[in-house]
This record gives structure tokens, C-alpha cells and sequence, in this order.
């Protein structure tokens, strides 16, 4: 069986990561796996392409080398920050005496997302999810359920996602500055999900918390079905800020690690560690400055909870939170965070686990694959082996000079904007299951969708200053700040 090459990349706002992995039918070996310092990143979207390509193309081209291939496509992850999420409804009428098929099921997703409307032409559809599904006779079903069902009517829910089309268009221009195609971009709140939770987790209820280092953001997960979607732009990088100026550390990096080294939630569960002191040495004419273990715990703990209690208002607002059966899973850098877990559980009454990439492929002797940090560029591996992505590569010895077709964004947002010429292109199904059906023989009466009444959207920083009144002033400086820079 012929093997392939599958290359994804993770532009998360500490560290990209790049792994890559060989396929052939349905193994899947991770042969290469790198993490590196990020630039050009902020709360997950690109706002410098030059810097961004600064940094990643030496990663790219060190893997190239131990490889000994040539990259020519790759698949990313959307921002996961400043994303909304709307609802929309399609119906078509169908021959009663034909069973549903799931060309059917997937046509109407893709109906769903191509006629909501757009009234911002800065916006663009990241995705959909369906709900529920009805026909002319039953209500609330789901997918696997109407599948096999006949009917002369279906009508389904859709969530839609959308986000800022500037973000797309500039994870085009960066790959494109690299001579890369992008073969699939991934909306990775779902691919996550799909890599770190079980089945079981899913169906039972499960909010999956990605702790990232300057994104936050909660899936909820009941019935299988991904419920409700919301980030927030705090995380790890908001603990390191709070250590660099509250312990007058005076250096981002120091204060990275010493977090990483000594840092922990919950300084009443210090035990023997509560008397202990750091002696550090920060570069000054005073040499060397004593920490206190209990007051870093402190300065980390309060800004942990800042974080969490939003975390919580939002699944709270999900209307699934007594739902949870299976609790919640922790995922991400921040996830590493000690006793992280039990504090969330102290704050909540959730049962809590740290989410680590399920045994889905071999490692191949790579290491860190298999932590909690890897889980977006794993779960970004696994949807492109499972969509069927092309070759991502070519021998070193085998390359040609290729051209780069630069095309203007536009549209849905979910084919690659820019591509190799004469490259195999793809889709890059924002969700793995919703792939665009190809039109069969089948007769369908197209309805069009008559959408809700768009409620007005409202601002997160608005959102979670309901949950968290002391949270607002930051955030309130943050979004303004965003929302006055130039795109």
C-alpha cells in the first residue's frame, strides 16, 4: 500500500508546533515531531505574516533536512479566539419512497452554511455543526439516527461558526511566502476533541477546557454533538505576565520558567513546600532576589481562578452544565499547570482529567507527541489522515521548482486560498464529518432556509464581565485594542 507524508502545523501564540506523520491506510506513525518559540502570534490569530514566517521557516526546513523531503503542503488550525457562533436551519423535500442517505444529511449541512448570512464582508464561515435533525413525522433526531429513515422531508439545525476573514488570508499569505500550499485549515476546537476525548465522553456530556498559552477556550460536548463553543484571551502567558510583574522577576523569560519549574495551584496544598524560597538570580546589581514558593502559588492561583470562573460562566451559559455526566477535560500547555485539575474541581464540583492525545497512532520514538501540549497538531493529523489529505510531500531528491498561485480570499474560508500550481488540492473539511457532497441522481426540492432572527452579537468582553466584574477592566482594554488595529 502506497504510504504518504501528512505535515500539520499548530501557530499557537508561545510555541508552533510541526509534526509529521507517515501513513499508510489506516496506520498512522508520527515520524517527526518539533516544537519552537512562536512570533507574529496573538490569542492564536496571525498579526505579523513576516514574523511568523521568520520563525517557522527554519523549523520547516530542519525537518525537511532530517526527513529527507520536501514539504509542498500542510495542513493548520483557525484561530481559536474571537469566534461566534450563530444558528441556521435548512429544509429539503425528498422522495418518500428513497431511504435518507448521508448525501443527503450532507448536503443540507452544506446548504445550511453556504446561504447564512453574512452581513460583515470581514466575516467568514469557519464551520457548522449539526444539533438535531426532524422530518415530517419525527423531531429531535440526530445524524446517525435519520440516516436509513424515508421521509419526503428533512429539516436540520445547524451551529454556525464565524470569524474574521483577515485571519484566513493571512495564514494564505504566510504559506504561500514559504511556497507551501495549504491543504486544509482545521476549526481545532472540534479536531481536539475528536483526539483527546472518548466516545463515551462525548455522548455522556464533557466540556474540554484547551488551557493555551494566550487563548482560553470551552467545547461542550453532549450527545456526541458539540454544543456550545466559547474562548477567552487569557492563559498561560497571563500567568507569566502576573509573575514577571508581581514577583518583580523583570524578565519574561525567567518568569516562564520559573513557572514551569515551581509553579502550582492551591498554595493551602503546599504541604512541606510552604516555608520554602526560591533564590533567583535576576541579572541586577542586587544579584539575587528570594521568592517565597506560598506567594508565587498565590500570584498563580488568583489568576487561574480569574480564568476558570469565565470558563465556567460559559458552560454555565451552555445550558448543558448539569449535563456533564463525565465531567471535564483539560487540555493544552496550561494543563501542566500542578494541581491545575483540582482546583478546577475545587471551583466547579466537576470531576476533572488531564486530556492527553488517545493511542490512535504510534509515536515513533517522538518526543512530547504524546503530552497534552501536542493534542491540536495531533488531532489536526488524525482529521487530515481521515479526510483522505493527498501527500504533503515529495523526495528531496524528486523536487521541482514549483509556482505559487496567490488567489484572493474569499468565500467560505474552507479551500486552501493558495496553492502550489498543479498541486492536489483539498478542502480541508473545517469539521471531518461534513464533508461537501458531490450532487448524485437523487431528486431534491431545494428549501431555502429561513434563518432565526439574528439576535445582535454580544461582545465577550460584555459576557464575562457578568461572571467576572474584576476581570473587566483588563479585557475590556485588550478587545478595544484589537478591535482599532489596522487589518
Amino acid at each position: 500500500m502506497d504510504e504518504k507524508h501528512i505535515v500539520a502545523i499548530d501557530l499557537g501564540t508561545s510555541k508552533f508546533a510541526l509534526a509529521i506523520a507517515r501513513v499508510s491506510g489506516e496506520d498512522i506513525q508520527i515520524v517527526y515531531y518539533r516544537e519552537v518559540p512562536s512570533a507574529g502570534i496573538r490569542y492564536s490569530y496571525i498579526f505579523n505574516p513576516t514574523q511568523v514566517v521568520s520563525a517557522l521557516k527554519p523549523a520547516i526546513e530542519t525537518a525537511e533536512k532530517e526527513l529527507d523531503i520536501r514539504i509542498t503542503q500542510a495542513v493548520v488550525g483557525m484561530p481559536r479566539y474571537s469566534v461566534r457562533q450563530e444558528t441556521n436551519q435548512g429544509s429539503i423535500k425528498l422522495n418518500p419512497d428513497e431511504c435518507i442517505t448521508a448525501d443527503d444529511i450532507n448536503y443540507l449541512k452544506d446548504m445550511a452554511q453556504q446561504e447564512y448570512p453574512l452581513d460583515d464582508p470581514k466575516e467568514v464561515l469557519f464551520g457548522a455543526v449539526a444539533q438535531s435533525f426532524s422530518t415530517s413525522e419525527d423531531f429531535q433526531l440526530v445524524e446517525k439516527d435519520i440516516i436509513g429513515m424515508a421521509s419526503d422531508k428533512i429539516e436540520g439545525n445547524f451551529k454556525i461558526f464565524i470569524g474574521n476573514k483577515r485571519y484566513l488570508q493571512n495564514i494564505d499569505l504566510v504559506f504561500n511566502n514559504m511556497k507551501i500550499a495549504v491543504a486544509g485549515k482545521y476549526f481545532n476546537p472540534d479536531t481536539t476533541a475528536k483526539a483527546v476525548l472518548t466516545n463515551a465522553e462525548m455522548e455522556t456530556g464533557v466540556a474540554l477546557i484547551d488551557f493555551g498559552a494566550g487563548v482560553t477556550s470551552v467545547s461542550v460536548y453532549s450527545g456526541g454533538i458539540m454544543r456550545h463553543y466559547a474562548a477567552i484571551p487569557f492563559g498561560g502567558k497571563s500567568i507569566t505576565n502576573d509573575i514577571d510583574t508581581e514577583c518583580k522577576i523583570f524578565s519574561e523569560t525567567l518568569a516562564e520558567n520559573i513557572k514551569l519549574a515551581h509553579g502550582i495551584c492551591m498554595p493551602e496544598k503546599l504541604q512541606n513546600m510552604n516555608e520554602k524560597i526560591l533564590r533567583i538570580n535576576i541579572g541586577t546589581t542586587a544579584q539575587y532576589k528570594d521568592l517565597p514558593v506560598k506567594y508565587l502559588s498565590e500570584v498563580i492561583t488568583c489568576r487561574v481562578q480569574e480564568i476558570m470562573e469565565a470558563i465556567l460562566y460559559e458552560i454555565q451559559k451552555s445550558g448543558f452544565a448539569d449535563r456533564l455526566l463525565s465531567g471535564v477535560v483539560l487540555t493544552g500547555g496550561g494543563a501542566n499547570l500542578a494541581n491545575c485539575g483540582n482546583f478546577i474541581t475545587e471551583l466547579s464540583g466537576y470531576s476533572v482529567r488531564i486530556g492527553y492525545p488517545k493511542p490512535m497512532f504510534s509515536g515513533g520514538g517522538c518526543i512530547g507527541v504524546h503530552e497534552a501540549e501536542a493534542a491540536t497538531v495531533i488531532g489536526m493529523i488524525l482529521a487530515a489522515a481521515k479526510d483522505s489529505c493527498g501527500d504533503c510531500s515529495v523526495p528531496e531528491d524528486g523536487k521541482t521548482k514549483t509556482t505559487v498561485v496567490v488567489e484572493e480570499a474569499g468565500g467560505s474560508g474552507n479551500a486552501p486560498e493558495g496553492t502550489e500550481a498543479g498541486a492536489e488540492t483539498h478542502s480541508g473539511t473545517l469539521f471531518p464529518d461534513e464533508k461537501v457532497p458531490q450532487e448524485t441522481g437523487r431528486n431534491r426540492h431545494h428549501e431555502t432556509p429561513q434563518p432565526k432572527k439574528q439576535r445582535q452579537a454580544v461582545s465577550w468582553k460584555k459576557k464575562i464581565q457578568k461572571a467576572v466584574d474584576k476581570f473587566t477592566g483588563t479585557l475590556y482594554n485588550m478587545n478595544e485594542e484589537m478591535n482599532n488595529e489596522e487589518i
